[in-house]
This record gives C-alpha cells, structure tokens and sequence, in this order.
C-alpha cells in the first residue's frame, strides 16, 4: 500500500478542518486531488507528509505507520512540490545546488556531494528541458523555470512517492501546457514514482491520472476512476453548480459552467 489513511480528522481550535477521511493508495495507481481553495488539500498532504498529526486515525505511507517510524528519514522516500517550499529556499542558490539539495531532503547542502550525485542532478535538469538553467541563481528563475527546478529537485533521491501541490499556479498557458507534458512522461517512466497531482482546474487533469480523489470541505465526496469522478452529473453536485464537462483531444477535459 502507498498510502493507507484509516478514519483521520485534523482539528484547530477554530474547527474541524479534515473530517473522518479513509483512502487508499495502490501501487500503479496515480491520483488526481481535486477541491477548490479551502477544501483541506493542503492539511492533507502535510499529514501524508507526517508534517501535523491527525487528531484521531492512523496513516501509513509506505508500508510504515507513523509513529512507528523516523519522518526524516522516512520523507527522503517522498517527493513533494509546493508553494510552502519555494517560500522556504535560499534565492541566491544556483538551480543545480538546489536539485542537488533533494537528495539530502534539505534546504541548502551541507555535506559533500558524490560526482555520481552531481552528474544525477545534471540528467534531472536534461530531462526538464532546464540544463540551461545551471549556474543560475534561484531568485532570478521565472516560475516556470523555478516549477522544473523543484520537481527534478524532487526526484532527486528516486522517492516512491510524488507529489505536486498545484504545480501550475503562477504558469501561463504555454509553460503550464509544457509542465503538464513533462508530468505525463514522468508517470510512464519505467520504475515511475506513484504521482499524488493536486489541483483545483480539471483541464490540469492528464491522462496517466486514472484515479481521482473529490475533497469538499475536509472531506472526501467521492474517489475512484477518474472517468466516473470527471462526470458532468457528479461534478455539478461536487461543485453544488452546473457544470459541463468534456475529454478533449488526448483525453484532456474542458469545463463549462450552465448554471443549472
């Protein structure tokens, strides 16, 4: 199992944030995380990440349960891409010091670097079209630029399981076309990590997503196979407006708001 989330809630003093949410996570599946701003996605990927505890319920990511296991060495198994860690780097590191600091889950290097790791870092940046980018400082990277640094960065210590927390904010329309292509080939990589892709616009959704998770307010509204979740009857009721929804060219989808 990759993920096994059992009946976990997450609560503030403001509220319950995460309500008695279950899921499972198989090998050779890749999920799509659908909810609109304030659904709780974020909450539930930082327990994923062991970063809060659940207020009640257990988690297994991996094959271990937290609480049994050390979450720093654990989270060198997880890659993860999110707007909380582009906040968190140092802007005069140059790109390769930055996906070279994956394969340590840190912010910075500080240990010696094997060529091995260096000429890694290099492939990484190849593969992302971003070799270009090699000598260039962080803070002068356009987001784009920045989105393909952090996701080489993340695959950096070949982890089990990815996840992009809508990588696409900030993209324009070209460079988010040619980040979601880049996802595609990532996912059927021979030996590929389990994807965990994030969003709140359906047309981000791919097609090596075949399964898809709707979170509404804490809590899970249905999850399955992404062509049953990407129906124009459920998303209405999902969204609680009316939407028509349809696969484009490539097995892409479009929305329409009918308000009906």
């Amino acid at each position: 199992m990759i993920i096994d989330i059992q009946h976990a809630s997450w609560r503030r003093e403001t509220g319950l944030i995460i309500g008695d949410v279950s899921w499972q996570v198989q090998p050779g599946e890749h999920w799509c995380l659908l909810g609109l701003n304030g659904s709780g996605k974020t909450t539930l990927l930082n327990m994923i990440n062991g970063y809060i505890w659940p207020t009640t319920g257990n988690i297994s990511v991996l094959g271990e349960r937290f609480g049994e296991v050390d979450l720093r060495e654990h989270r060198k198994k997880i890659g993860w891409v999110s707007t909380s860690l582009q906040q968190r780097l140092h802007g005069r590191d140059v790109a390769e010091q930055i996906v070279l600091s994956g394969k340590f889950a840190s912010i910075g290097i500080y240990t010696e670097v094997a060529d091995s790791d260096r000429e890694q870092a290099q492939l990484l940046m190849r593969q992302l079209d971003a070799q270009h980018l090699t000598g260039r400082t962080y803070d002068t990277l356009s987001q784009g630029e920045r989105q393909r640094i952090l996701i080489a960065r993340a695959l950096m210590a070949s982890p089990e399981l990815l996840i992009l927390d809508e990588p696409c904010t900030g993209l324009d329309i070209f460079a988010r076309d040619q980040l979601l292509h880049r996802v595609q080939q990532i996912a059927m990589q021979e030996n590929a990590p389990t994807l965990i892709y994030v969003t709140h616009h359906i047309e981000e959704i791919m097609p090596c997503f075949n399964k898809t998770l709707l979170l509404r307010d804490g809590d899970i509204f249905a999850a399955g196979n992404t062509a049953d979740m990407l129906d124009s009857q459920r998303l209405s009721e999902f969204f609680q407006t009316g939407v028509d929804v349809r696969p484009e060219p490539g097995e892409r989808y479009s929305i329409r708001l009918t308000g009906n």
